[in-house]
Protein backbone atom coordinates (compact mmCIF):
# COMPACT_ATOMS: atom_id res chain seq x y z
CA UNK A 1 0.00 0.00 0.00
CA UNK A 2 1.54 3.29 -1.01
CA UNK A 3 2.10 6.25 1.79
CA UNK A 4 -0.67 8.42 0.54
CA UNK A 5 -3.38 4.81 1.04
CA UNK A 6 -1.75 4.19 4.24
CA UNK A 7 -2.46 8.05 5.28
CA UNK A 8 -6.15 7.50 3.95
CA UNK A 9 -6.92 4.36 5.51
CA UNK A 10 -5.61 5.43 8.91
CA UNK A 11 -8.35 8.60 8.60
CA UNK A 12 -10.95 5.95 7.36
CA UNK A 13 -10.39 3.63 10.86
CA UNK A 14 -10.61 6.90 12.81
CA UNK A 15 -13.40 8.03 10.73
CA UNK A 16 -15.03 4.52 11.94
CA UNK A 17 -14.10 5.02 15.71
CA UNK A 18 -16.17 7.96 15.46
CA UNK A 19 -18.96 6.60 14.35
CA UNK A 20 -19.14 3.76 17.16
CA UNK A 21 -18.54 6.51 19.51
CA UNK A 22 -21.43 7.96 18.46
CA UNK A 23 -23.83 5.45 19.04
CA UNK A 24 -22.79 5.08 22.91
CA UNK A 25 -24.86 7.80 23.81
CA UNK A 26 -28.27 6.67 22.25
CA UNK A 27 -27.08 2.86 24.16
CA UNK A 28 -26.24 4.59 27.63
CA UNK A 29 -29.50 6.41 27.04
CA UNK A 30 -31.70 3.18 26.36
CA UNK A 31 -30.05 1.63 29.17
CA UNK A 32 -30.97 4.23 31.45
CA UNK A 33 -34.26 4.30 30.32
CA UNK A 34 -34.97 0.41 30.46
CA UNK A 35 -32.96 -0.45 33.74
CA UNK A 36 -32.00 3.21 35.65
CA UNK A 37 -28.22 2.36 35.01
CA UNK A 38 -26.22 5.66 35.57
CA UNK A 39 -24.56 7.30 32.84
CA UNK A 40 -21.19 6.97 35.65
CA UNK A 41 -21.94 3.25 36.33
CA UNK A 42 -22.52 2.62 32.64
CA UNK A 43 -19.33 4.28 31.75
CA UNK A 44 -17.63 1.94 34.29
CA UNK A 45 -19.01 -1.33 32.73
CA UNK A 46 -17.79 0.33 29.17
CA UNK A 47 -14.24 0.24 30.12
CA UNK A 48 -14.55 -2.92 32.40
CA UNK A 49 -16.29 -5.26 29.88
CA UNK A 50 -13.47 -3.78 26.82
CA UNK A 51 -10.87 -4.33 29.09
CA UNK A 52 -12.14 -7.92 29.34
CA UNK A 53 -12.88 -8.16 25.90
CA UNK A 54 -9.10 -6.75 24.49
CA UNK A 55 -7.07 -8.90 27.40
CA UNK A 56 -8.71 -12.16 25.54
CA UNK A 57 -8.39 -11.08 22.33
CA UNK A 58 -4.73 -10.31 23.34
CA UNK A 59 -4.44 -13.64 24.62
CA UNK A 60 -5.92 -15.57 21.86
CA UNK A 61 -3.61 -13.80 19.18
CA UNK A 62 -0.54 -14.42 21.05
CA UNK A 63 -0.09 -10.77 22.06
CA UNK A 64 0.50 -11.12 25.50
CA UNK A 65 4.00 -10.83 25.85
CA UNK A 66 3.69 -7.62 23.92
CA UNK A 67 1.73 -6.07 25.89
CA UNK A 68 4.09 -7.31 29.32
CA UNK A 69 6.69 -6.08 27.93
CA UNK A 70 5.75 -2.31 27.47
CA UNK A 71 4.32 -2.47 30.77
CA UNK A 72 7.41 -2.98 31.90
CA UNK A 73 9.36 -0.55 29.71
CA UNK A 74 7.35 1.97 29.27
CA UNK A 75 4.16 1.73 31.76
CA UNK A 76 3.76 5.63 33.00
CA UNK A 77 2.75 6.59 29.18
CA UNK A 78 -0.01 3.81 29.05
CA UNK A 79 -1.39 4.29 32.39
CA UNK A 80 -2.07 8.20 31.82
CA UNK A 81 -3.56 7.29 28.69
CA UNK A 82 -5.89 5.04 30.22
CA UNK A 83 -7.13 7.15 32.99
CA UNK A 84 -6.53 10.27 30.77
CA UNK A 85 -9.62 8.14 28.58
CA UNK A 86 -11.57 7.40 31.60
CA UNK A 87 -11.06 10.99 33.16
CA UNK A 88 -12.48 12.61 30.05
CA UNK A 89 -15.67 10.84 30.14
CA UNK A 90 -16.16 11.62 33.95
CA UNK A 91 -15.43 15.28 33.09
CA UNK A 92 -17.71 15.43 30.01
CA UNK A 93 -20.72 13.54 31.94
CA UNK A 94 -20.51 16.07 34.80
CA UNK A 95 -20.44 18.14 32.49
CA UNK A 96 -23.76 17.11 30.86
CA UNK A 97 -25.31 17.05 33.58
CA UNK A 98 -24.30 21.06 34.51
CA UNK A 99 -24.83 22.73 31.08
CA UNK A 100 -26.22 19.92 28.71
CA UNK A 101 -25.24 17.79 25.75
CA UNK A 102 -24.93 20.66 23.77
CA UNK A 103 -22.41 22.93 25.47
CA UNK A 104 -20.53 20.23 26.89
CA UNK A 105 -20.22 18.68 23.36
CA UNK A 106 -19.14 22.18 21.59
CA UNK A 107 -16.84 23.07 23.99
CA UNK A 108 -15.09 19.72 24.70
CA UNK A 109 -14.79 18.31 21.02
CA UNK A 110 -14.63 21.53 19.70
CA UNK A 111 -11.70 22.61 22.08
CA UNK A 112 -9.85 19.18 21.40
CA UNK A 113 -8.75 19.99 18.07
CA UNK A 114 -8.26 23.59 18.60
CA UNK A 115 -5.67 22.23 21.64
CA UNK A 116 -3.84 19.44 20.00
CA UNK A 117 -3.27 21.70 16.90
CA UNK A 118 -1.28 24.73 18.88
CA UNK A 119 0.19 21.95 20.58
CA UNK A 120 1.32 20.21 17.14
CA UNK A 121 2.88 23.41 16.00
CA UNK A 122 4.82 25.03 19.32
CA UNK A 123 6.06 21.14 19.56
CA UNK A 124 7.30 21.22 15.93
CA UNK A 125 7.97 25.25 16.05
CA UNK A 126 6.13 25.89 12.85
CA UNK A 127 2.98 28.00 11.64
CA UNK A 128 -0.14 26.44 10.52
CA UNK A 129 -0.87 26.78 7.18
CA UNK A 130 -4.27 28.52 5.55
CA UNK A 131 -5.56 25.21 4.87
CA UNK A 132 -5.25 24.36 8.19
CA UNK A 133 -6.79 27.20 9.54
CA UNK A 134 -9.65 27.04 7.04
CA UNK A 135 -10.39 23.24 7.71
CA UNK A 136 -10.12 23.40 11.54
CA UNK A 137 -12.93 26.47 11.36
CA UNK A 138 -14.77 24.49 8.66
CA UNK A 139 -14.83 21.60 11.38
CA UNK A 140 -15.81 23.49 14.69
CA UNK A 141 -18.74 25.83 12.65
CA UNK A 142 -19.82 22.59 11.10
CA UNK A 143 -19.79 20.49 15.41
CA UNK A 144 -21.77 23.84 16.44
CA UNK A 145 -24.45 23.83 13.81
CA UNK A 146 -25.19 20.29 14.08
CA UNK A 147 -25.06 20.53 18.04
CA UNK A 148 -27.39 23.75 18.14
CA UNK A 149 -28.97 22.90 14.94
CA UNK A 150 -31.39 20.54 16.26
CA UNK A 151 -35.01 21.30 17.41
CA UNK A 152 -35.33 22.98 20.81
CA UNK A 153 -36.66 19.59 22.08
CA UNK A 154 -33.56 17.67 21.09
CA UNK A 155 -31.25 20.37 22.60
CA UNK A 156 -32.56 19.75 26.28
CA UNK A 157 -31.54 22.29 29.21
CA UNK A 158 -29.48 21.63 32.48
CA UNK A 159 -30.41 23.00 35.87
CA UNK A 160 -26.90 23.03 37.42
CA UNK A 161 -24.21 25.50 37.44
CA UNK A 162 -22.76 26.82 34.35
CA UNK A 163 -19.56 28.08 35.13
CA UNK A 164 -18.38 24.69 37.14
CA UNK A 165 -20.57 23.03 33.87
CA UNK A 166 -18.25 25.11 31.28
CA UNK A 167 -14.86 24.75 33.57
CA UNK A 168 -15.77 20.70 33.15
CA UNK A 169 -16.16 20.79 29.50
CA UNK A 170 -13.37 22.68 28.83
CA UNK A 171 -11.09 19.92 30.95
CA UNK A 172 -12.46 17.29 29.15
CA UNK A 173 -11.55 19.22 26.06
CA UNK A 174 -8.05 19.11 27.03
CA UNK A 175 -7.58 16.01 28.71
CA UNK A 176 -8.91 14.44 25.56
CA UNK A 177 -6.19 16.50 23.49
CA UNK A 178 -3.73 15.53 25.50
CA UNK A 179 -4.85 11.87 25.73
CA UNK A 180 -5.13 11.83 21.90
CA UNK A 181 -1.60 13.04 21.51
CA UNK A 182 -0.16 10.57 23.82
CA UNK A 183 -1.78 7.99 21.91
CA UNK A 184 -0.03 9.46 18.72
CA UNK A 185 3.21 8.69 20.72
CA UNK A 186 2.09 4.95 21.51
CA UNK A 187 0.73 3.91 18.74
CA UNK A 188 3.51 5.14 16.59
CA UNK A 189 5.86 2.28 17.73
CA UNK A 190 3.59 -0.49 19.23
CA UNK A 191 0.70 -2.64 18.07
CA UNK A 192 -2.59 -0.62 18.27
CA UNK A 193 -4.11 -3.95 19.72
CA UNK A 194 -1.67 -3.92 22.48
CA UNK A 195 -1.87 -0.22 23.10
CA UNK A 196 -5.64 -0.58 23.39
CA UNK A 197 -5.51 -3.46 25.89
CA UNK A 198 -3.08 -1.89 28.23
CA UNK A 199 -4.67 1.45 27.98
CA UNK A 200 -8.30 0.37 28.76
CA UNK A 201 -7.23 -1.75 31.57
CA UNK A 202 -5.55 1.04 33.12
CA UNK A 203 -8.55 3.22 32.60
CA UNK A 204 -10.98 -0.25 34.09
CA UNK A 205 -9.32 -0.14 37.08
CA UNK A 206 -9.34 3.56 37.67
CA UNK A 207 -13.13 3.48 36.94
CA UNK A 208 -13.60 0.37 39.50
CA UNK A 209 -14.58 2.61 42.84
CA UNK A 210 -17.35 4.05 40.70
CA UNK A 211 -18.83 0.29 41.44
CA UNK A 212 -19.13 1.14 44.97
CA UNK A 213 -19.91 4.65 44.48
CA UNK A 214 -23.20 3.25 43.07
CA UNK A 215 -23.82 0.95 45.92
CA UNK A 216 -23.64 3.16 48.65
CA UNK A 217 -25.98 5.44 47.01
CA UNK A 218 -28.36 2.24 46.53
CA UNK A 219 -28.26 2.78 42.35
CA UNK A 220 -28.69 -0.02 40.08
CA UNK A 221 -25.01 -1.32 39.37
CA UNK A 222 -25.87 -4.60 36.90
CA UNK A 223 -28.84 -4.56 34.69
CA UNK A 224 -31.20 -7.92 35.06
CA UNK A 225 -32.81 -8.26 31.59
CA UNK A 226 -30.87 -9.89 28.74
CA UNK A 227 -31.71 -6.74 26.58
CA UNK A 228 -30.16 -4.69 28.39
CA UNK A 229 -27.15 -7.14 29.30
CA UNK A 230 -26.11 -6.87 25.60
CA UNK A 231 -26.58 -3.46 25.15
CA UNK A 232 -23.91 -3.49 27.68
CA UNK A 233 -21.92 -5.71 26.40
CA UNK A 234 -22.17 -3.72 22.98
CA UNK A 235 -21.13 -0.76 24.97
CA UNK A 236 -17.47 -2.01 25.86
CA UNK A 237 -16.78 -4.21 22.71
CA UNK A 238 -17.63 -2.28 20.04
CA UNK A 239 -18.25 1.63 21.74
CA UNK A 240 -14.52 1.43 23.28
CA UNK A 241 -12.50 -2.18 22.61
CA UNK A 242 -13.40 -1.92 19.08
CA UNK A 243 -13.03 2.00 18.76
CA UNK A 244 -10.09 2.21 20.36
CA UNK A 245 -8.24 -0.15 18.56
CA UNK A 246 -9.09 1.50 15.34
CA UNK A 247 -8.45 4.55 16.83
CA UNK A 248 -4.33 3.67 17.89
CA UNK A 249 -4.03 2.07 14.56
CA UNK A 250 -5.35 5.20 12.24
CA UNK A 251 -3.02 7.26 14.46
CA UNK A 252 0.06 5.29 13.52
CA UNK A 253 -0.42 7.16 9.82
CA UNK A 254 -2.44 10.51 11.27
CA UNK A 255 -1.11 13.09 13.26
CA UNK A 256 -2.60 13.58 16.86
CA UNK A 257 -4.06 16.81 15.77
CA UNK A 258 -5.75 15.39 12.41
CA UNK A 259 -7.29 12.92 14.23
CA UNK A 260 -9.18 14.87 17.05
CA UNK A 261 -10.96 16.74 13.63
CA UNK A 262 -11.87 13.47 12.28
CA UNK A 263 -13.40 12.12 15.59
CA UNK A 264 -16.02 14.76 14.98
CA UNK A 265 -18.00 12.56 12.84
CA UNK A 266 -19.35 11.40 16.30
CA UNK A 267 -22.07 14.02 16.63
CA UNK A 268 -22.99 13.14 13.01
CA UNK A 269 -23.43 8.97 13.57
CA UNK A 270 -25.46 10.19 16.62
CA UNK A 271 -28.11 12.46 14.78
CA UNK A 272 -28.07 10.44 12.02
CA UNK A 273 -29.00 7.64 15.14
CA UNK A 274 -31.47 9.92 16.35
CA UNK A 275 -33.28 10.92 12.87
CA UNK A 276 -33.40 6.79 11.99
CA UNK A 277 -34.51 5.27 15.55
CA UNK A 278 -36.01 8.03 17.28
CA UNK A 279 -37.79 9.83 14.97
CA UNK A 280 -35.53 13.37 14.94
CA UNK A 281 -35.61 15.21 11.75
CA UNK A 282 -32.36 16.47 11.35
CA UNK A 283 -33.06 20.63 10.41
CA UNK A 284 -31.46 22.13 7.22
CA UNK A 285 -28.72 23.51 9.36
CA UNK A 286 -27.38 20.29 11.26
CA UNK A 287 -27.49 18.84 7.34
CA UNK A 288 -25.07 22.13 6.65
CA UNK A 289 -23.03 21.24 9.67
CA UNK A 290 -22.54 17.63 8.82
CA UNK A 291 -21.66 18.68 5.68
CA UNK A 292 -18.58 21.22 6.81
CA UNK A 293 -17.38 18.56 9.25
CA UNK A 294 -17.28 15.86 6.28
CA UNK A 295 -16.03 18.30 3.74
CA UNK A 296 -13.23 19.14 7.01
CA UNK A 297 -12.37 15.56 6.80
CA UNK A 298 -11.84 15.18 3.19
CA UNK A 299 -9.89 18.52 3.24
CA UNK A 300 -7.31 17.48 5.85
CA UNK A 301 -3.47 17.83 4.47
CA UNK A 302 -2.63 13.94 3.86
CA UNK A 303 1.15 14.98 5.98
CA UNK A 304 3.94 12.79 6.47
CA UNK A 305 2.30 10.73 9.48
CA UNK A 306 4.52 8.73 11.50
CA UNK A 307 6.13 6.67 9.31
CA UNK A 308 9.56 8.62 9.46
CA UNK A 309 9.61 8.97 13.18
CA UNK A 310 9.08 13.34 12.66
CA UNK A 311 5.74 15.24 13.83
CA UNK A 312 3.82 16.13 11.42
CA UNK A 313 3.77 20.04 10.93
CA UNK A 314 0.15 20.58 10.09
CA UNK A 315 -3.12 19.04 10.46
Amino acid sequence: MSPSHTRHWGLLQISAAGVLWGTGGLVVTVLHDRSGLGAMTASAWRMALAAVALVALVAVTGRVGHAIMMMRSRPVVPIVVGCGTALYQGLYFASVLSVGVAVATVVSLGLAPVLASIWQHVNARTSPSRREVMVLAAALAGLCLVTFGGAPHERGSAGGDFSAGLLLAIAAGATYAATTILGHQLASRTDPVVVATCTTTAGAVALAPLFLVAVLRDEPVLPSDPMSLALLVYLGVFTLALSYALLYAGLRTTPGAAATVVTLVEPISAAVLAAVLLGQRPTWLSVVGAMLILGAVVGLPAGRGVSDGHPDPGV
